[in-house]
């Protein structure tokens, strides 16, 4: 089946057909006539396989259709991503498929100059992508007028959640207009996703093109058991022996993505780190070193990553395993995107098996750790990690926060009898 097949305007065909785009993919299969025919819809894929397209195509066609009848005015679609990153990638897909037609999309997000930003609003967008704490400022100043938006979309929506974005969107939605259509996109959809989609959505269709929550099939996934004090050793060996040229890998914190850059330039890997403390200049040349391949290898954290799209990125690796399994699965889809191959490779330890249990049971799979001579574990560590009590998520995901129950609350103190 083609694009022509689906319904989609001709100029747009005729864009995708320039871009080299022949035949759609699954997900763009399901998705574009539901978003033509103005559905409100939830739709999981896996990461790579074009959900972008999926609904920036049909959206685009409807802002076409509008404008041939002279009845688009203003702001028609917002899309709200969770990152900077993806907003700037969303932003850029939206400019390739609309290049030779007269539709203006504009990109918003913080740590950049909201009067760049304003500049471009102002010299007209029919397609906005912004993150939510940029769109609130603008809504917030009355600088941005969305009474006539048509589509509302809210891609990586499970991230959103992750990232506490909940009630900034409660504040935004209720700026927008209510007949309007609202389309899901995840990689990932868990129950907190399912509960909000019944306050935002009218009478969804859900859309899943794969088992929910599966890995890439084209992603190779191997898993190294090694102590934690050996993890560095073991990945800059990985880069080395095998000439890696072009690795992404995930830390749990930012102090930690710092720590591994150090010491992999240490080892003669050029590398640099990417997070949320980093400035969007940045990051932004860090990300285009790296695409450039002046950087050997990124170290990131899940938040800096969401929204990296690298073609023919072939490694990527999980220095540390993700508190909330459902990162697993968006970290290792950024490789093997566009029906490529890639290899994801997962660091261990023993103290980490817990969260590697949480995985399997989230993709429906079982990994068989191996032993890379050289580096294999320490038994006496092992068995010593064992015994320890093994802590809650929740403890874990507080001490990442910074957040200390036991200093936090005063102790309750026996109220001496008089």
């Amino acid at each position: 089946m083609s694009f022509a097949s689906l319904g989609l305007h001709q100029d747009i065909i005729q864009q995708v057909t320039e871009l080299g785009y022949t035949t759609p993919t699954p997900i763009q299969l399901a998705a574009i006539p539901a978003v033509l025919a103005k559905k409100d819809l939830m739709a999981g894929a896996q990461t790579g396989t074009g959900k972008t397209a999926a609904f920036a195509l049909p959206l685009l066609h409807q802002i076409l259709r509008a404008k041939d009848s002279n009845n688009a005015e203003g702001i028609q679609v917002l899309v709200l991503t969770p990152t900077r990153e993806l907003a700037q990638q969303v932003h850029a897909s939206f400019i390739k498929y609309s290049a030779k037609l007269p539709i203006q999309s504009v990109v918003a997000y913080g740590g950049a100059s909201i009067n760049v930003q304003l500049d471009a609003l102002r010299q007209g967008c029919d397609v906005l992508v912004a993150t939510p704490g940029r769109l609130l400022e603008l809504i917030m100043k009355n600088l941005i007028d969305l009474s006539k938006l048509q589509a509302l979309v809210l891609d990586e929506a499970d991230r959103m959640l992750d990232m506490g974005f909940i009630i900034d969107i409660q504040r935004i939605l209720k700026k927008l207009p209510e007949s309007r259509q609202t389309l899901f996109f995840s990689a990932t959809f868990n129950d907190e996703i399912f509960a909000l989609s019944k306050t935002l959505l009218k009478d969804p269709q859900l859309i899943e093109v794969n088992s929910r929550n599966t890995t890439a099939t084209q992603v190779e996934q191997t898993i190294y058991a090694v102590d934690q004090d050996r993890k560095s050793a073991l990945l800059s060996f990985l880069i080395g022996s095998k000439n890696w040229q072009q690795v992404l890998i995930f830390t749990r914190t930012k102090q930690g993505a710092d720590e591994l850059a150090k010491e992999m330039e240490k080892d003669g890997i050029a590398t640099q780190s990417i997070h949320g403390d980093k400035s969007q200049g940045a990051r932004d040349r860090v990300l285009a070193d790296f695409k450039a391949g002046k950087v050997r290898a990124l170290v990131a954290t899940d938040v800096a990553a969401r929204g990296i799209d690298i073609e023919q990125l072939q490694y990527v690796v999980n220095h540390e395993l993700p508190y909330n399994a459902e990162d697993y699965i968006h970290r290792i889809g950024r490789t093997g995107r566009a029906g490529s191959t890639g290899l994801a490779i997962s660091l261990v330890s023993e103290k980490e098996r817990y969260l590697l249990t949480d995985i399997e049971k989230l993709v429906g799979e079982q990994f068989v750790p191996q032993w890379l001579p050289g580096f294999e574990p320490d038994l006496n560590k092992v068995n010593n990690a064992q015994k320890k009590r093994e802590p809650s998520k929740k403890e874990l995901r507080a001490k990442a926060l910074g957040i200390h129950p036991s200093k936090d609350k005063k102790p309750n103190k026996k109220r001496r009898s008089k």
